[in-house]
């Protein structure tokens, strides 16, 4: 059935379909179990092929929503110090957020951790399920574009990374035990990775459309407000960059006495006691990535603007690094989202949130919305143009 899809696009008129991401026109070829087609000129993966793909994405979608169920009535989490035990759901997290008036850290981290992937997992059985059937009612392109719309913004498995960072920062402190939920988390994030991995957007867009849709063509207009747009989001990111490692991102009250960490306070931290691995990712992913981004970014920005032609395939892939590793600077926040929901007994010892973690969401945000509105077609515009 798989390859009888192939055989189809290389019949029709869609045998070429041109790159999203360099516009060079390519002709696909079959492809075995586990091919994929490259762009030849800039590398970009066109399509890929699993042998039964889409019945895995329907089972792993699937599981992974039962995972999420079950992840949310156990216990998450249990903390226990001085005699007293605290433990949490994982609702309590947000619950936490709530109650320490930061209602922008709770609805964020809500959004990106539960509902988007959920979100997501009922976009993808439903396309699944309906390709399998080979149904195709009206509603059906709507849900396709959420779905690749919403799936940058789907952060579980970087909570969960977060989750197991918060754990080793206070485990000399108390005993850490872990639920349920835990283990039901764990599972969620690996069925929903896996599913996304087995999820190709262009062998569902061919079965949708009849085609794979041409991307818009990139005019004067649309180029200038690409590059006005991306100036000003970075403009702004570097604006919040600064309050976001000035300010304390967490307050942590022992015994009546309150101690601010800022990001890079807290990596120096881990890296005293002995937890190189943990602040190396502290400081990779919270301090080194968002400047990283912005440097980037802006860089290319600048190359378009100024209609440079030198190595676009380098360019391209460093684009595309920024586009990946942008999201996972989410650790610190949603650290801070787990101790601040873990760690409250009292006067003994308690952590709430600090004015930091909102403007370091809107750092990873905003550079996030940069390197969409970054068209990185135009990086071989006049590359092709003159070729």
């Amino acid at each position: 059935m798989e390859q009888l899809f192939l055989k189809t696009m290389q019949e029709d008129d869609c045998q070429y379909i041109q790159c999203e991401q360099c516009l060079t026109q390519v002709h696909l070829p079959v492809l075995a179990h586990r091919q994929r087609a490259v762009c030849p000129q800039c590398g970009h993966t066109l399509l890929t092929y699993r042998n039964n793909q889409n019945d895995s994405v329907l089972a792993l979608a699937l599981s992974a929503l039962v995972f999420l169920m079950l992840s949310l009535p156990f216990n998450f989490l249990s903390f226990k110090a001085s005699g007293i035990q605290h433990q949490i759901a994982l609702p309590d997290s947000f619950n936490a957020l709530l109650n320490q008036d930061y209602l922008s850290l709770a609805i964020i981290t809500g959004l990106a951790t539960l509902v988007f992937p959920g979100m997501v997992l009922i976009g993808l059985v439903v396309l699944a399920f309906h390709q399998k059937r080979d149904i195709k009612p009206a509603y059906l392109k709507h849900v396709f574009y959420w779905v690749k719309a919403l799936l940058p913004w789907s952060m579980a498995e970087i909570f969960l990374v977060g989750t197991l960072v918060s754990l080793i920062k206070i485990s000399s402190m108390a005993d850490i035990s872990v639920g349920l939920s835990f283990y039901a988390f764990i599972a969620f994030s690996a069925c929903m990775t896996a599913s996304i991995i087995h999820f190709d957007s262009t062998r569902t867009a061919h079965w949708l459309y009849g085609k794979v849709p041409p991307p818009s063509p990139v005019t004067p207009q649309a180029a200038s407000n690409s590059i006005q747009r991306t100036w000003a989001l970075l403009v702004t990111a570097a604006l919040l960059y600064i309050p976001a490692n000035v300010l304390p991102i967490m307050h942590t009250e022992l015994f009546g006495r309150d101690e601010p960490s800022t990001i890079i306070g807290g990596a120096i931290t881990l890296w005293e006691s002995g937890d190189y691995p943990v602040a190396l990712v502290i400081l990779i992913a919270s301090v080194l990535i968002p400047v990283a981004k912005i440097l980037i970014l802006a860089w290319l920005n600048l190359t378009v603007q100024q209609q440079h032609e030198r190595r676009p395939r380098i360019r391209t892939g460093f684009y595309r690094f920024t586009e990946g590793v942008g999201r996972w600077s989410m650790i610190d926040v949603f650290v801070v989202a787990i101790l601040v929901a873990l760690v409250q007994l009292g006067n003994t010892m308690s952590i709430y949130p600090g004015p930091a973690a909102l403007a370091f969401c809107g750092v990873v945000f905003v550079t996030m919305i940069a390197a969409m509105t970054f068209d990185n077609r135009l990086i071989w515009q006049n590359r092709n143009k003159n070729k």
